[in-house]
């Protein structure tokens, strides 16, 4: 039979350091990042106010001064979840879906049963022709709702008229003699 040779403190120190090191720095992650997140109604006032001034100029057609305005909230205190619906509203005003739909995934990030973001983005992905993903959406908006939703309304009749006809999907018939 071999013979096993005590284990010494030392080396049972080495074996266990870099497991003991890595729970003590995932703990100190997890905790860190809960103590620093604050609910909606903490939002700094300073972005709250930029929030609705962006709002103002948005509803006064001013789509870049929106956008300024909002772009400093979100930056002042990045949990402004209304910062980002905004955002997103106004880049579906520019006929940009694409970016829409990444700030609307933002805003879901912060708060990911939000029904408001959940049709913003479906709408989006409408208009980029993932009717299937917007289905998706249209599903959880159902299940958060229990029961009839004007969002989930609003977002099956986006979805029944299907995504915008553009130019280039228009087919021209040539007639045939």
């Amino acid at each position: 039979m071999l013979a096993r040779r005590p284990v010494t403190y030392p080396e049972t120190i080495m074996r266990y350091s870099t497991v003991a090191a890595a729970i003590g720095l995932s703990l100190l992650s997890i905790s860190a990042s809960l103590h620093g997140q604050r609910p909606d109604d903490q939002i700094d006032s300073r972005s709250m106010k930029l929030l609705a001034e962006g709002r103002a100029a948005r509803a006064a057609g001013n789509l870049d001064g929106a956008t300024d305005l909002v772009e400093t909230a979100v930056t002042v205190d990045p949990r402004n979840r209304a910062g980002f619906i905004l955002l997103a509203e106004v880049a579906n005003a520019r006929d940009l879906p694409g970016k829409a739909i990444r700030l609307y995934r933002e805003a879901l990030l912060l708060e990911p049963n939000d029904v408001a973001a959940l049709r913003g983005q479906g709408e989006a992905l409408v208009a980029k022709g993932a009717l299937a993903q917007a289905r998706v959406n249209l599903q959880r908006i159902r299940t958060l709702c229990k029961g009839g939703c004007a969002d989930a309304t609003t977002l099956q009749a986006r979805i029944a008229k299907g995504p915008p006809v553009t130019t280039a999907q228009v087919e021209k018939k040539t007639p045939t003699p």
